[in-house]
């Protein structure tokens, strides 16, 4: 069965500092089923994790560094979507 949603490549002006510590002027955005667990594991994997998830009306997000130096952006959407 489908999933629904989409995964998101953001691009933002080469000067701006949107997606620090990375230099990238884009992000990713990767939709997950459960962002505590997956950050969790990362963290016990050595990736290099950014601060701590983050919960709004938008669902909940974290962020890794790729091994390029690129942020990375995780996303569980709200429940029901």
């Amino acid at each position: 069965q489908p999933v629904a949603g989409t995964t998101v490549w953001s691009i933002a002006s080469a000067q701006s500092d949107q997606f620090a510590p990375s230099t990238a002027p884009f992000m990713v955005n990767y939709r997950v089923d459960d962002l505590h667990a997956l950050v969790k594991v990362l963290r016990e994997e050595g990736c290099n994790v950014v601060g701590d998830p983050q919960s709004s009306d938008q669902g909940k997000f974290g962020w890794v560094i790729d091994p390029e130096g690129n942020k990375i952006e995780l996303w569980e959407p709200p429940a029901g979507q």
